[in-house]
């Protein structure tokens, strides 16, 4: 049901509408939970022989077969299976299940893929796919076209749905707004589990899937919640009122993503109401949305913290040139830092010549000092994403780092040392190398904590820069450590 209008009156249950089709019409994508045995393997992923049988019979083609081949498959897996396939196959497996596409398939594709399906679409049929979706699956496939492209389809829509896309893209990109589900079940206060149960059997625009029924007063602000089981088991006289959680997470239009990411894993919560300035009722987010929004801030910090961006978690179909400028950027900045630290590789240059397993022995240290800080710099940036890390526990977690570069550079030390002296025959040399190891260990645990909180304060993300600071800091401790102590013990 619509969270916008939900008008309650004394003498009738409130409507509730769908976004795409009329009340009464069954869901046109609806879809099995699993598709075809042949197409999957026991992972439930996709069969590579099943993808290229369909491939086959596109170029051949056969789009008959190829129809029924992909016929049962759940929406998930056509969108996998579309991922697989070429451009040219995949542009002819979607013109031949137009009469039948599904449109739970497009928020599963990735962006660049979800552009090729567009195309093969056109405007029109993607427009009407688009109005069939839930309003939340809606928004957030129209968030990700092109401003030219968005209106060009919004055109096309019924004003109603027009009208909803336009107001769910007003909100902040990662916001509740963007994320939440207009479709929801909200009854007056005093109505009864009777009732309820009546309206819920007797309507024909429920959404089609829900895990809870929303109270709200006489000005549309949320009371409470019943989970369905509730509704189901109690006796029909009982009032709403009498069964409902009044402990309810109200989340505010405005509220960051990650913020309510963070509410769903804290409160254990299946589905939570989203008010307006006001307070109103305005729609709600269910735990599905909640798992795609971990899941893809999960790929983003993956892949900013490799240095790569993208529009979405995947840079697999992106152009080869979008991809290569998508990483030239963070590949200056660590050419940049490159050559800082071989800048002090050449404040030693005449150390290097006179002793020749310096050059030999130099890239370990600072190599251990780059994955010991990265370690850390891991753990610190999930910590600081999960917000298991806070200003109370951040002192004696920098402490446990120190400790724990301490004890590892120590015992790397006594490694590094006695492949050193028999290598070279140098007990100095060995000597050197061990102290330069517990030195760079020691100093790659503070960096990898220090960094990301520092970044952290500054309002920047410690994923998108933290690690060419890290490397930075463990090849430069690294070298003139390594070097400076040689110089000075044995030169």
């Amino acid at each position: 049901m619509t969270g916008t209008e939900i008008p309650l009156p004394h003498g009738g249950p409130p409507p509730a509408t769908s976004l795409g089709a009329p009340p009464g019409s069954a869901p046109a994508h609806a879809s099995p939970l699993i598709g075809d045995g042949d197409a999957l393997d026991e992972g439930f992923e996709l069969d590579p022989a099943f993808v290229e049988d369909v491939a086959a019979a596109l170029r051949a083609d056969d789009r008959g077969l190829a129809r029924t081949l992909v016929a049962h498959l759940h929406y998930a897996d056509m969108a996998d299976l579309l991922e697989r396939l070429d451009g040219e196959d995949r542009r002819l497996l979607v013109d031949a299940i137009r009469d039948d596409f599904n449109a739970d398939v497009l928020p599963e594709l990735a962006g660049d893929v979800r552009e090729d399906v567009m195309d093969a679409l056109g405007f029109e049929d993607f427009a009407v796919a688009l109005t069939e979706l839930d309003s939340d699956d809606a928004v957030y496939v129209a968030g990700k076209l092109d401003p030219e492209e968005r209106e060009k389809i919004l055109a096309r829509m019924p004003e109603s749905t027009r009208a909803l896309i336009e107001q769910g893209l007003a909100y902040g990109e990662f916001s509740a707004g963007r994320l939440m589900q207009r479709e929801l079940v909200a009854v007056p206060n005093y109505w009864t589990v009777g009732e309820t149960i009546d309206y819920l059997r007797s309507t024909r625009s429920t959404p089609e899937k829900f895990h809870a029924v929303f109270v709200v007063d006489p000005r549309h602000r949320p009371q409470g919640v019943v989970e369905l089981h509730r509704v189901l088991t109690s006796k029909r006289p009982v009032k709403m009122a009498d069964i409902v959680d009044p402990e309810i997470d109200v989340i505010p239009v405005d509220m960051e993503r990650d913020e309510v990411a963070f509410l769903f894993r804290q409160r254990n919560i299946a589905a939570a109401p989203v008010a307006d300035k006001s307070g109103r009722l305005i729609g709600q987010i269910t735990i599905d949305d909640v798992v795609d929004v971990i899941d893809e801030e999960a790929g983003q910090e993956m892949l900013k913290m490799a240095g790569v961006r993208a529009a979405d978690d995947s840079t697999l179909y992106q152009s080869i040139m979008t991809t290569a400028q998508s990483r030239f950027v963070w590949l200056v900045v660590n050419l940049g830092t490159a050559f800082l630290a071989s800048s002090v590789i050449g404040v030693f240059e005449k150390s290097i010549e006179k002793l020749s397993a310096l050059a030999v022995l130099m890239p370990i240290c600072a190599s251990m000092g780059g994955n010991a800080g990265t370690q850390t710099l891991a753990t610190v940036v999930r910590a600081l994403a999960t917000r298991d890390l806070n200003p109370n526990n951040a002192l004696r977690i920098a402490w446990k780092e120190i400790f724990v570069g301490l004890i590892n550079g120590l015992l790397f030390a006594a490694i590094t040392g006695v492949i050193a002296y028999l290598w070279f025959r140098d007990p100095l040399l060995g000597v050197v190398i061990g102290t330069a190891m517990v030195i760079n260990l020691i100093a790659a645990g503070f960096a990898g904590m220090a960094i990301p909180l520092i970044l952290d304060r500054w309002g920047l993300d410690p994923a998108d820069s933290a690690v060419v600071f890290l490397t930075t800091v463990t090849d430069v401790v690294g070298f003139f450590s390594f070097l400076g102590l040689a110089t000075w013990i044995m030169l």
